[in-house]
């Protein structure tokens, strides 16, 4: 029997935000080398602000300029980066109260091992090289041996030239592991070749092949494999840029129910202009050079008009 297949996999996009008139003020402080805190109505010294009173609700309008030296105030250990942290080699994460805050920030401490750091210890913010109104605009912060060593604040926020916005990128790795049925899927789509599953149950045909059938819980069985043409049933035109986009809109995301199958398959479509695809378009899938072709769906480059009739609504209406 052959193994099931696995594949690490990165989910990544870029979340763009506007930041709003307080977190764009803390922001700006980090551009400028200040670190900018929220007075609260309860007389907490909160950093970074909060936009809303906690107490009262109302926005935060009352600003103080903090020191980029604190204390820990906590810490945790992290023996194994991982990708998108301060570090690539071990480091402490730490709860630091800065001088003239009375709530702690939460940032990386740059020490090699665990009994560099402690509750108690006084550190300092190591400034990143290029700063762009960002959290990263603190690198770190550091050990602060010497209190006559600490660095200056810096000169204060240029008015006139808010942050108003942040790009940060967020990202989740891990590994996907296929179930058998989908091992064989995707087996198939490595040889040039679409194959599903039946239910013995209902006799529906799912491609992608499931373990079970969804409608009654009876696994599935055999091998079913299917020409690679089929109907369009919904769809949709993206019309919206974004960034890592390769194909320049309009075009078209369709779910494409192949001939024998009994649940559609989402993918694009090319070769005719997208105010022309309709439901009930007649489609075949278009596949990349076979030395391209790995264990991935992405071995179709996309699904294209066959030219034959559009097919009868009858055909395809309970799979919209």
């Amino acid at each position: 029997m052959n193994r099931t297949l696995s594949a690490p996999v990165t989910v990544a996009f870029d979340y763009t935000r506007s930041t709003g008139p307080v977190v764009g003020r803390f922001l700006t402080g980090l551009r400028d080398g200040v670190l900018v805190a929220g007075r609260t109505s309860a007389g907490e010294v909160v950093v970074p602000p909060l936009e809303y009173d906690p107490v009262t609700h109302v926005q935060t309008t009352d600003f103080v300029e903090v020191s980029p030296v604190g204390t820990v105030t906590s810490w945790t250990w992290v023996p194994e980066p991982v990708a998108g942290q301060p570090f690539d080699r071990p480091f402490a994460f730490a709860l630091v109260t800065l001088d003239g805050a009375t709530r702690p920030l939460f940032h990386a401490v740059d020490v090699a091992s665990p009994d560099e750091i402690s509750t108690g210890m006084r550190v300092q913010v190591r400034w990143a090289a290029e700063r762009v109104g960002h959290i990263n605009d603190i690198a770190c912060f550091e050990p602060l041996g010497d209190e006559s060593t600490a660095r200056p604040a810096g000169g204060g926020i240029l008015e006139d030239d808010l942050v108003t916005g942040v790009v940060t990128t967020v990202s989740l790795d891990y590994v996907y592991a296929a179930s058998p049925e989908e091992s064989t899927f995707y087996r198939g789509l490595h040889e040039g070749r679409l194959l599903g599953q039946r239910c013995p149950t209902c006799d529906k045909v799912y491609v992608p092949p499931r373990s079970a059938c969804p409608t009654d819980g009876t696994p599935t069985e055999g091998e079913i494999e299917l020409t690679g043409e089929g109907t369009i049933t919904t769809f949709c035109i993206v019309n919206v840029p974004f960034l890592g986009q390769k194909i320049a809109p309009p075009y078209v995301s369709a779910y494409v129910l192949l001939d024998g199958a009994d649940i559609a398959l989402l993918h694009l479509i090319l070769g005719v202009p997208a105010d022309e695809v309709r439901m009930g378009t007649r489609v075949k899938a278009v596949w990349k050079p076979s030395e391209e072709w790995t264990y991935s769906l992405e071995n179709i480059d996309h699904f294209a008009p066959t030219g034959d009739p559009d097919a009868d609504y009858d055909t395809y209406k309970n799979h919209l």
